[in-house]
């Protein structure tokens, strides 16, 4: 699917520039939460590389568990990683509740992977 494809390296190219931005113009202002962003950007980039491999496991296979793991991936991304950012810059400690929430879906969405890859009919090669 296309737009999981467009997401992934939407959100390869923010964690580039997040990480620069993080280690050159935010580097005073981060402080002790560096490493905060740098699991952000992290995990960002992970996930970026995955939801361009959904991408093609959705051409290749059509299983809507790869769909279904592709927007679980996105959901978290922007929760994972964009409460770490906020966290980073805004030193409000009651949104970091929000970061597990990104987890349990970066989670579930790997098992929607395995899930998907399980159903995959390897009588039927596509070569």
């Amino acid at each position: 699917m296309k737009k999981f494809a467009l997401f992934g390296a939407s959100f390869a190219l923010l964690a580039v520039a997040l990480g620069a931005f993080g280690a050159h113009a935010l580097k005073t202002q981060l402080g002790d939460s560096a490493t905060t962003w740098e699991t952000a950007v992290h995990y960002q980039m992970f996930h970026a590389v995955a939801l361009i491999v959904i991408a093609l496991l959705i051409q290749l296979f059509r299983d809507a568990f790869f769909t279904i793991a592709g927007w679980l991936m996105i959901g978290g991304v922007v929760l994972f990683s964009g409460s770490l950012y906020t966290l980073s810059l805004v030193k409000i400690t009651a949104i970091g509740i929000i970061t597990p929430i990104g987890g349990v879906l970066f989670i579930t969405a790997w098992i929607f992977i395995i899930l998907g890859l399980a159903r995959i009919n390897t009588s039927r090669s596509i070569y």
